[in-house]
C-alpha cells in the first residue's frame, strides 16, 4: 500500500491532496493485471469506477473501434462516461501488459465534492475541447458539436416520431415541411400530450406539436440559450440557419458542455428558493473567475459577468423579500454603488447599497427596514459581506425618499468637505438594480448637471481623486507595504485600480458623461474631447493591464486553494511583466499630474 501511495503522490490532481486523504485513497483503489490486448471495457458497459494506468499502455477506441488516444503511466480513462451517466462512451484495451488501478465511483465523487483541486482537473477533462470557456461566450455553433438534426414531416406518426427519438437517444425532434423548421416535439409533449390526454399515437406529431418554436441562429451566444432558456422555461433550442433547421440546443448539451459559466449562475440564482441555496450559486465565483482568466477573457468581461451574479443575487433576494412581507407601501429602488455599480466586482466584493424611495413614502416603515435587513443580510450570507463604512440600505441614512437623496446631492456639491467628497465619488457610481428605474434616472442626471457647473466641487473632487497614488518607489521600484500580512506586496486595488476609476469618474464629471462604468468613461471622455486621445489611450492601456493582473494573481490563489485578495507580490513576477506594471503606473501618475495642474488641485 505504502507503494501506491508513493505513486499517486506523482499524479496530478492526487498530488494536491494531504497525507491522510492519499492514506485513505491508496485502500480505495483496486489493482488489476491485464494481459496484451486484453479487455478492459466496451463501449457501453456500466462503469465501476475510474481508471488508473500505473504500467504499461493502453488504447482507447470510440464506438465505431476508430482509436481516440494512446495512454501511459499515471493517464486516466473512463471519467468522461462515468462522470455522465456511468456509461462508458469509448472501449479500453491493453496494447501490452497493465497494471491499472480503478477508483470506485462513489470514492470519486467524494474527492470532487470534498477537493477543489480534483474537481477543477475532473471538469476540464468534462469540457474537452471547449476546455475552460464561458459557455456564455461561446457561439450557439461551437455547442453543436457537429451533430446531424433529428427531424420528421408534419404527417408523420407519434408513435414513429417517438420511436426515431429513442433510437438516436435525444429528447427532442423538429417537424420540417419544404426544409423550414414549423414545429418541435419533445418528451415532454409525449409524456403531456399523448399520453396524459389518452391520444392516438397514430395520429400525426403536427397534432401535439409546439408550432413556430423560439430559434436561434448559430451565431448567437450560450448566453442568448441560458437567457431563453430560463425566461421561456424551455429545455430545448432549434437552431436555424437560412431557414434551414441545423441542429438543437438542449440543457443536457449544455450541461455536458460546462458545468459554471456565469449565465448559469445567473439562471441558478433567479431559480434558487432559499438564501443558503443563493449562497451555493455565488460559491461558484471563484471557480469561475478562475476558468475566464485562463480562457484569456477580457478583463471587462470577466466582471461584468461576476457583477451580472451579484445583480441576480440582489434581484432574488428582494423578490424573496416581497414574497415574505408582501407589497410595498410606496415606489422604491435598490441601487448599487461602488464596484456591483460600476459592473466591475471581482473575486474580492463587499456590498455598497441603498433604497431610494418615491417623495412622501416613510423611510422608517417597518417593511423597507425588514426589506432592507434581509436582501444585506441575504447578500452577506453569500458572500457580499456588509459594508465596513455600513454604506447599505440598513443604514437610515441611505434609505430615503428621492427628494431627500436630491438634498444630499445639492449639500455635497454646495459644501464639499473631504466627507462630502468621499460619499459624492461614491453615489456618482449609483446604477439601479431593482424597483422603479426612474426615481434614479432624473436624479442622476440633474446632480451631474449640477455638479459640473461648480467649480469649487469640480476641483474639490479633483483632489480627492489624487488621494490615491499608484505605488511607485524611488530608484525606479515600487513602493510595497512595509510591514504586516501583506509585507512587501501591493495593493492592486486601492493603488492599481482605484486611482484610474477616480480619475475616470472626473472625467465624466467635466464631460458630463452618464456612463458609469471606467472603462467606458475613459472611451467616452476620449470620445468627447474632455481627455486628449493619446493621453486616453494610454490610460486604458494601463488600466486594462493593471486591471488584468489584478484578476490573474486572483486565478493564482483561486487555484492554489487560498482566498482571493488584492495584493500582489512584485518579485513573484517576472522582469518583463514587472516592467510593464511599473510603466503603467507611471502612465496613471503622469495623469494624475495632468489633471492636478489643468484644475488647479486643491490643498
Amino acid at each position: 500500500m505504502s507503494e501506491t501511495i508513493e505513486f499517486l503522490a506523482t499524479v496530478h490532481p492526487y498530488d494536491c491532496l494531504p497525507r491522510n486523504e492519499l492514506d485513505r485513497l491508496a485502500g480505495s483503489f483496486r489493482c488489476r493485471d491485464y494481459e496484451t490486448g486484453a479487455t478492459i471495457y466496451q463501449f457501453g458497459d456500466k462503469l465501476p469506477g475510474l481508471y488508473l494506468i500505473r504500467s504499461g499502455h493502453v488504447r482507447v477506441t470510440d464506438r465505431n473501434g476508430d482509436p481516440v488516444s494512446e495512454l501511459g503511466q499515471r493517464n486516466s480513462f473512463g471519467e468522461r462516461g462515468l462522470l455522465r451517466d456511468g456509461v462508458a462512451v469509448t472501449s479500453a484495451t491493453a496494447i501490452d501488459e497493465a497494471q491499472v488501478l480503478m477508483l470506485p465511483r462513489a470514492e470519486l465523487e467524494r474527492l470532487i465534492a470534498d477537493h477543489r483541486c480534483v474537481a477543477r482537473f475532473f471538469a476540464r477533462g468534462r469540457m474537452a475541447s471547449l476546455r475552460g470557456a464561458d459557455i456564455a461566450l461561446l457561439k450557439v455553433e461551437e455547442l453543436l458539436a457537429g451533430r446531424a438534426p433529428l427531424f420528421c414531416s408534419a404527417d408523420t406518426p407519434i408513435v414513429e416520431a417517438a420511436g426515431q427519438m429513442r433510437d438516436a437517444g435525444v429528447s427532442s425532434i423538429g417537424v420540417v415541411e419544404d426544409g423550414a423548421l414549423i414545429g418541435l416535439v419533445t418528451i415532454r409533449d409525449m409524456s403531456n400530450r399523448v399520453v396524459a390526454e389518452g391520444r392516438d399515437a397514430g395520429q400525426p406529431v403536427r397534432s401535439v406539436m409546439t408550432e413556430h418554436p423560439v430559434t436561434l441562429p448559430p451565431t448567437a451566444l450560450g448566453y442568448d440559450v441560458l437567457s431563453i432558456m430560463s425566461r421561456r422555461g424551455i429545455g430545448h433550442l432549434p437552431v436555424v440557419e437560412d431557414g434551414r433547421f441545423i441542429g438543437m440546443i438542449s440543457q443536457t448539451d449544455l450541461t455536458r458542455v460546462q458545468a459554471i459559466s456565469s449565465a448559469g449562475l445567473v439562471r441558478d440564482a433567479m431559480q434558487a428558493q432559499t438564501v443558503p441555496g443563493l449562497a451555493r450559486v455565488a460559491a461558484g465565483i471563484p471557480d469561475l473567475l478562475d476558468q475566464m482568466v485562463h480562457a484569456h477573457q477580457r478583463h471587462e468581461v470577466i466582471t461584468r459577468m461576476i457583477t451580472d451574479i451579484a445583480d441576480a443575487v440582489t434581484r432574488r433576494l428582494l423578490d424573496m423579500a416581497r414574497d415574505r412581507f408582501g407589497p410595498a407601501p410606496s415606489r422604491w429602488l435598490w441601487a448599487a454603488c461602488g464596484s456591483q455599480g460600476r459592473q466591475e466586482q471581482t473575486g474580492v466584493s463587499d456590498q455598497d447599497n441603498c433604497l431610494i424611495l418615491e417623495e412622501g413614502a416613510n423611510p422608517d416603515d417597518p417593511y423597507f427596514t425588514n426589506l432592507s435587513r434581509f436582501v444585506c443580510d441575504g447578500l452577506h450570507a453569500c458572500g457580499y459581506v456588509y459594508c465596513p463604512g455600513d454604506m447599505m440600505a440598513t443604514n437610515p441614512r441611505w434609505r430615503q425618499p428621492r427628494n431627500v437623496w436630491q438634498g444630499y446631492f445639492t449639500d455635497w456639491i454646495t459644501h464639499p468637505s473631504p466627507e462630502a467628497q468621499m460619499l459624492a465619488s461614491v453615489m456618482f457610481d449609483l446604477r439601479a438594480i431593482a424597483g422603479d428605474a426612474a426615481l434614479l434616472a432624473d436624479l442622476q442626471q440633474d446632480t451631474l448637471q449640477m455638479a459640473s457647473r461648480n467649480s469649487i466641487f469640480v476641483a474639490h473632487m479633483v483632489s480627492n481623486s489624487l488621494k490615491h497614488r499608484p505605488p511607485l518607489g524611488l530608484m525606479g521600484g515600487f513602493s510595497t507595504i512595509r510591514s504586516g500580512e501583506h509585507r512587501h506586496h501591493i495593493d492592486m486595488k486601492h493603488n492599481g485600480v482605484v486611482p484610474v476609476t477616480d480619475l475616470a469618474r472626473v472625467y465624466a464629471l467635466q464631460g458630463r458623461l452618464t456612463s458609469v462604468n471606467t472603462r467606458a468613461r475613459l472611451l467616452d471622455a476620449e470620445a468627447r474631447g474632455v481627455v486628449s486621445g493619446s493621453g486616453a489611450r494610454d490610460l486604458i492601456a494601463a488600466y486594462d493591464l493593471i486591471q488584468t493582473m489584478r484578476l490573474e494573481n486572483q486565478a493564482h490563489l483561486i487555484r492554489a486553494e487560498r482566498t482571493a485578495d488584492n495584493y500582489l507580490s512584485p518579485s513573484d513576477l517576472p522582469d518583463l511583466e514587472r516592467s510593464h506594471l511599473r510603466d503603467a503606473f507611471v502612465v496613471v501618475r503622469s495623469m494624475q499630474s495632468a489633471l492636478g495642474h489643468g484644475k488647479g488641485m486643491l490643498g
